[in-house]
């Protein structure tokens, strides 16, 4: 009876925790999938700054065509292979969000380029129907004005993703009582520069990178409460940061860093030049340290000036017509002409 007792003691302790464990993942999983509706997608810290930059001297427009996954990188599985890429590919929305976010919209028009050949073909459809039933040869620039131009290009891409740049974990076990922890830590890099229009000449060029943290935590018992009875349980946690948003991140940070070394190279400027020198002072402390180079004392600005000065196109006015002259009629248009002389007139009087 003894020894019977503790035999019912375990299994009833381990069909409890079995329970527990059962119910609680029922309960999560029913809570999780009750909860999960849409969200907005949370200003992080990167943003926030972002958005709280100074002010600019004037609006400039700027164009982007493409922001490509460079890498080529696709993910890792254990023993199967995925066809899946390792980075998001829309990584041209996510820069436009960020030239957008810029200032609250105050430092740039963004011109969006990445569905041009959409956008003439719906233009072409306007001057083909205004053809047909309006008889319009050219059409009206009312009803369809000239596309804006951007005096600045932004070009680069996603340019890296190393994985398991750092790995690491620590845990500890005592009589089949035990826990542990791991991480890993990847590394996604994004390169933009701005191209100026009219010279092709690189302007700025940026480069910001962003660490992608995964952690385990698992914990579990394994040991023998009597000769032929097992008692194990496990329980743990998985985290991994969303890739997208590290690229978010990432990219936020290079239009930050852009705005400034921009202002920095005189490519645009802050309205206030204090604030913007504040800023700029702090970048550079960010970016250097302590180990400022000598050869970074002195900017050297690109040999184009004004790049975002361009002249827009304006809907061509064609001149008045010319009043026509009027005709007179032939009697007062002709000079006078001496009429022929009536009969008689030639007679010589004697």
């Amino acid at each position: 009876m003894n020894v019977s007792f503790p035999i019912r003691k375990a299994r009833y302790l381990a069909l409890a925790a079995a329970l527990v464990a059962t119910g609680g993942c029922a309960n999560m999983e029913s809570t999780f999938f009750d909860t999960a509706e849409p969200t907005l997608v949370t200003v992080t810290p990167q943003n926030l700054a972002l958005r709280n930059l100074p002010a600019p001297n004037r609006r400039m427009n700027i164009a982007v065509y493409d922001f490509p996954d460079l890498t080529g990188q696709y993910k890792e599985r254990d023993a199967v292979q995925s066809l899946s890429r390792a980075v998001t590919q829309g990584g041209s929305a996510m820069l436009i969000k960020a030239l957008q976010d810029a200032g609250e919209r105050r430092w740039f028009t963004v011109l969006d380029r990445s569905g041009l050949q959409d956008l003439v073909r719906e233009r072409q459809i306007v001057t083909e129907m205004r053809r047909q039933y309006r008889n319009e040869a050219q059409v009206n620039p009312s009803a369809l004005k000239p596309l804006l131009h951007a005096g600045i290009l932004l070009q680069g891409g996603i340019v890296g993703y190393d994985t398991n740049v750092q790995t690491g974990g620590a845990g500890a076990r005592y009589l089949g009582i035990g826990m542990d922890g791991r991480w890993i830590l990847d590394t996604v890099t994004v390169s933009l520069r701005a191209v100026s229009t009219e010279t092709g000449e690189v302007l700025a060029s940026v480069m910001s990178q962003k660490s992608v943290a995964s952690s385990s935590i698992r914990g579990s018992v394994f040991r023998y409460v009597m000769l032929n009875e097992l008692l194990e349980m496990e329980a743990g946690v998985t985290a991994n940061e969303p890739k997208q948003i590290a690229v978010q991140q990432a990219i936020e940070k290079a239009v930050y860093s852009l705005v400034i070394e921009g202002a920095e190279l005189g490519v645009w400027s802050f309205k206030d030049k204090s604030a913007g020198a504040s800023l700029i002072g702090r970048y550079r402390g960010e970016k250097y340290g302590a180990n400022l180079p000598e050869t970074a004392r002195f900017i050297v600005p690109p040999k184009t000036r004004g790049a975002a000065d361009i002249t827009q196109t304006v809907p061509y006015s064609r001149p008045a017509p010319r009043a026509s002259v009027r005709q007179l009629p032939p009697t007062q248009s002709q000079p006078d002409v001496p009429k022929p002389p009536a009969a008689g007139d030639n007679e010589v009087v004697g």
